[in-house]
């Protein structure tokens, strides 16, 4: 799957913000262990529909450029924290992805993502 051009495109999309969000959500989860969690959330995005996976690089691509300007990850973590229509949607995919890979991987994680 890595192999695919598209995918990796999209895991550069995906990625960055995966990793932003989750460290502001999951502040004590360990940096690997955070790493193999972007991971996955960018498999599941690699293998959904295609009109789906349109949707979800078209808001990504906002999200990416957001944090890549100066001073744009504050905006980018206060933007997922609101529940903005439609562009809301994509912190909580990556939230529900996220949160349910941690909690199935490692059970005893606490809220804080510290290791249990």
């Amino acid at each position: 799957m890595a192999s695919d051009p598209r995918h990796l495109q999209l895991d550069r999309i995906i990625g960055p913000f995966a990793d932003l969000l989750l460290a502001a959500d999951l502040p004590q989860l360990p940096v690997e262990r955070r790493a193999e969690v972007v991971r996955f959330v960018q498999q599941r995005v690699n293998v959904v529909p295609s009109f789906t996976r349109f949707g979800i690089t078209a808001i990504g691509l906002l999200y990416r450029a957001l944090i890549a300007i100066p001073g744009g990850r504050p905006a980018a973590q206060l933007m997922a924290s609101r529940p903005v229509p439609v562009l809301g949607e994509y912190p909580r995919l990556i939230r529900s992805l996220g949160y349910t890979y941690v909690w199935e991987r490692w059970p005893d994680t606490r809220p804080s993502g510290a290791p249990g």
